[in-house]
């Protein structure tokens, strides 16, 4: 290959009053830009090392899931994830979609303290919404990057063993068993799984059961490192009217005592309760991010300061 065109041209004289040697150049300046993008690499560098080999359950939903932009980015980033050693499975809800497909069916909704009662049609709704729209979507999203992402339904090689909460709710689940052996074998192979939240019981009924839950119990049983949780909020916060009051890192007893003092309620309880329950299972953290930051996961895990909530077991209660 010849030189390049510009290699054969005469250098320019040095400009008067510039203090350089004859016939020396001045070393180039790279933009600033490309010096933080460097400065970044090199900060995240450790926590690569790190967490290379390690498994990582990532409940994605809310705006990180319907926002078009922050979903390409998401599965920009589990791609990322994959290809610096992170063994990643994604967990999804899609409480949205399945409400959507009801409104354009004509079937009113009906929820009671805040969980949707499933009747069988609805249930039929949620099963295609959930296993045929939703886990298609995203798998389809990332295996743009690579043939990476294999998607599965809690019913899948009895994953998720489910039993009903209450006769109330219809076909409403919780998670009783989870059976990771189909979720180790693609791991093994070097795949992404991607797991919607149907499961089913010893009968073969199915069963839609809360996301958050099935995150944490399949994080339990893979033993995995981390737990995430993408939120549309910034993580916990001491004061709900105030962002800079975020709880950057904190444990579990200190949850339980912002939970009976107030500080911690509504909504946040069923997604707190699921990281307690990962943690209990033995997983060493558990995150809640802000899922309408681009990007958030990676900022969480491959920089200093973190972009949401780390929870971990109180050192009490671990030893």
């Amino acid at each position: 290959m010849s030189a390049p065109d510009h290699a054969a041209a005469p250098a320019a004289a040095p400009a008067p009053g510039a203090g350089a040697k004859a016939g020396a150049s001045a070393p180039a300046t790279p933009p600033a830009g490309d010096v933080a993008t460097a400065e970044v690499l090199i900060e995240a560098l450790p926590y690569i090392r790190q967490f290379w080999g390690s498994t990582v359950v990532v409940k994605y939903g809310g705006n990180a899931m319907t926002d078009p932009a922050l979903a390409e980015s998401f599965a920009a980033d589990v791609v990322l994830l994959h290809s610096v050693g992170i063994r990643v499975v994604v967990v999804h809800g899609g409480g949205p979609q399945i409400g959507e497909l009801m409104d354009r069916l004509g079937k009113e909704p009906e929820f009671r303290d805040g969980l949707r009662v499933t009747d069988a049609e609805t249930l039929d709704i949620a099963r295609m919404v959930l296993v045929g729209k939703v886990n298609r979507d995203i798998v389809a999203a990332i295996n743009t990057h690579g043939p990476l992402a294999v998607g599965l339904s809690g019913e899948d090689a009895g994953l998720i063993q489910a039993g009903r909460r209450d006769p109330a709710l219809g076909f409403v689940g919780d998670v009783k068993k989870v059976n990771p052996a189909i979720v180790h074998s693609l791991l093994a192979e070097d795949l992404i799984p991607v797991v919607s939240t149907i499961g089913a019981d010893l009968a073969g009924q199915a069963y839609n059961i809360n996301a958050d839950t099935v995150a944490g119990a399949l994080a339990g049983a893979l033993g995995a490192q981390k737990v995430i949780y993408l939120t549309d909020i910034a993580g916990l916060l001491r004061d709900v009217h105030d962002p800079a009051s975020l709880i950057a890192s904190t444990d579990t007893a200190e949850v339980a005592e912002l939970i009976e003092t107030g500080v911690l309620s509504g909504g946040m309880i069923p997604k707190i309760d699921a990281c307690l329950e990962a943690l209990a299972a033995g997983v060493p953290s558990a995150h809640l991010l802000d899922g309408r930051v681009p990007h958030v996961v990676l900022l969480e895990l491959f920089t200093r300061a973190g972009v949401g909530t780390m929870i971990t077991t109180a050192p009490e209660a671990s030893s």
